[in-house]
């Protein structure tokens, strides 16, 4: 019972974190953004995946969604078509939670809640991306027990953003065994929703991210929403990318595969110049879940 009210508690903080976040980041236009997801909540989540995996295919992508587990079992088989596609998914927490609100114990448990979920749908995980990108001084320790293999949030602190290839953190005196992505602050989120973005200069600035990666002969991680970059008007913007990585010689990968490449060659699959690492986390299936996370407990 009191480890119940504990996780009680520590949702309902985190509950009341996300109003405060909406309310600071958007302001008076909160509501307007609501409406935003509520409208491209219109497009069912299968065309999106639909949308993007046709890209993918054509150009011979890959693509990694972070996945909210409370989420990913109530559609298992949207889940499983990622796998089949031979795309990767990677664990976005049980619950959609803001870590630092939490305790240690109980970001801990959210992971590993997480991760058993996926256990039990028969999907493996070896990635991970903490909701918000947000990461406490601890985690890494927490990460480095759960046997992953990468992790794409906490390379987007601010010490770790300039950063253009993979890297280990130092451990309790030793290299952690989870290698670090830096990431992108090219999102989705930021060029559509806050500087209002159309998809032509969304393809363009990712296509300059890209030259800039191509010309180090590095990596470079996107974060693109699948809600945002899966709809009609701007899953173009996937395939411009992805035309112009070609282009200039570079592998479209998923997370996983590249780490454990790179870590045992030191350089890119098939000699390829740069790595382009496209990634999108799923938080929600439908409008509805917003409502839960805002409104009431997820159900477990």
């Amino acid at each position: 019972m009191k480890r119940a009210k504990s996780r009680f508690v520590e949702e309902e903080a985190a509950r009341t974190s996300y109003l405060e976040q909406l309310r600071r980041r958007w302001g008076l236009r909160a509501p307007r953004q609501l409406l935003k997801m509520f409208r491209r909540h219109r497009t069912s989540f299968e065309t999106i995946l639909a949308n993007i995996f046709e890209v993918l295919d054509s150009n011979g992508g890959k693509f990694a969604f972070p996945t909210v587990a409370a989420v990913a079992k109530m559609r298992p088989e949207l889940v499983q078509e990622i796998v089949k596609e031979g795309c990767e998914v990677a664990s976005h927490g049980y619950n959609h939670l803001r870590y630092p609100t939490l305790t240690p114990e109980g970001r801990l448990e959210d992971l590993t809640r997480s991760l058993k979920t996926f256990k039990q749908m028969g999907i493996k995980i070896d990635g991970f991306r903490a909701p918000y990108d947000n990461y406490t001084d601890d985690m890494p320790a927490m990460l480095e027990k759960q046997s992953l293999v990468w992790d794409g949030g906490f390379g987007y602190r601010s010490e770790h953003r300039e950063k253009d290839y993979f890297f280990n953190l130092e451990i309790e005196g030793r290299t952690s065994g989870v290698t670090y992505i830096p990431l992108s602050i090219w999102s989705d989120d930021k060029m559509i929703d806050e500087m209002g973005m159309n998809p032509e200069a969304v393809s363009k600035r990712l296509k300059l991210e890209v030259e800039r990666t191509s010309k180090n002969e590095a990596m470079v991680m996107f974060d693109l929403h699948p809600i945002r970059i899966g709809q009609p008007e701007f899953v173009h913007c996937l395939d411009d990318v992805l035309q112009h990585a070609n282009s200039l010689g570079g592998w479209s990968s998923t997370p996983v595969e590249a780490v454990r490449y790179w870590n045992k060659h030191r350089t890119w699959k098939s000699d390829a110049t740069f790595c382009l690492l496209l990634t999108g986390d799923i938080d929600n299936w439908v409008f509805s879940d917003y409502l839960r996370r805002v409104l009431w407990k997820r159900m477990s």
